[in-house]
């Protein structure tokens, strides 16, 4: 079985990685900036994650191929946007008095899909969450991301809401969760190398 090697980044490294691996993603519609993800994560307990490989022509080098980031959801959140998603979950799952790890963004490069990254970065967040005393993790993701959404299944995530857009089936959104336990933490079948970047 393939060992993969993942780098937790500090918030300004890792912010500047993300802007640029986000370059290589097509599907991607709006790429964040390093100074969104900054704002979004700053002052607030976050997780950044990447996934290392070599390429092709030089096997002596490690370049990022895959990234996962995510965040503690409160539920007195006065950023607009997440408080807007976290009144949406409050209507499927209880948020109040419990803490909630939220999966933001993340993505694995094309070339190196079906290998497994996504799944390691997945499985680490998870034990992460865990161990920093979330209950579960919650991930938002639209209709039209197809590979996502099987990736979500497999990783056995459960979905709990669908909203519907209003001209654009493709766009509505879908909200999933897993709960957190050490049971789940045993059943990770990657092994995992883990740095720390600053």
């Amino acid at each position: 079985m393939m060992r993969h090697t993942i780098r937790q980044f500090s918030l300004e490294r890792g912010s500047l990685e993300i802007e640029y691996m986000e370059q290589y993603f097509g599907e991607f519609q709006e790429k964040k900036t390093a100074g969104e993800i900054r704002r979004r994560l700053l002052g607030r307990p976050h997780l950044i994650l990447m996934s290392l490989a070599a390429p092709p022509d030089d096997p002596e080098q490690l370049i990022p191929v895959a990234f996962k980031v995510g965040h503690e959801l409160r539920t007195d959140e006065t950023d607009p946007a997440l408080a807007a998603l976290a009144d949406r979950l409050r209507d499927w799952i209880p948020l109040d008095g419990r803490r909630v790890f939220y999966s933001w963004i993340g993505g694995t490069r094309s070339d190196w899909r079906g290998q497994g990254h996504y799944r390691a970065l997945t499985e680490e967040q998870e034990a992460w969450a865990l161990h920093q005393g979330y209950e579960r993790i919650v991930v938002k993701t639209k209709n039209r991301f197809h590979a996502m959404r099987a990736t979500l299944d497999h990783l056995r995530f459960d979905i709990i809401g669908y909203e519907r857009h209003a001209f654009d089936n493709a766009e509505s959104k879908i909200y999933l969760h897993k709960q957190l336990s050490p049971g789940l933490i045993r059943a990770h079948v990657t092994q995992r190398e883990v740095q720390h970047a600053a």
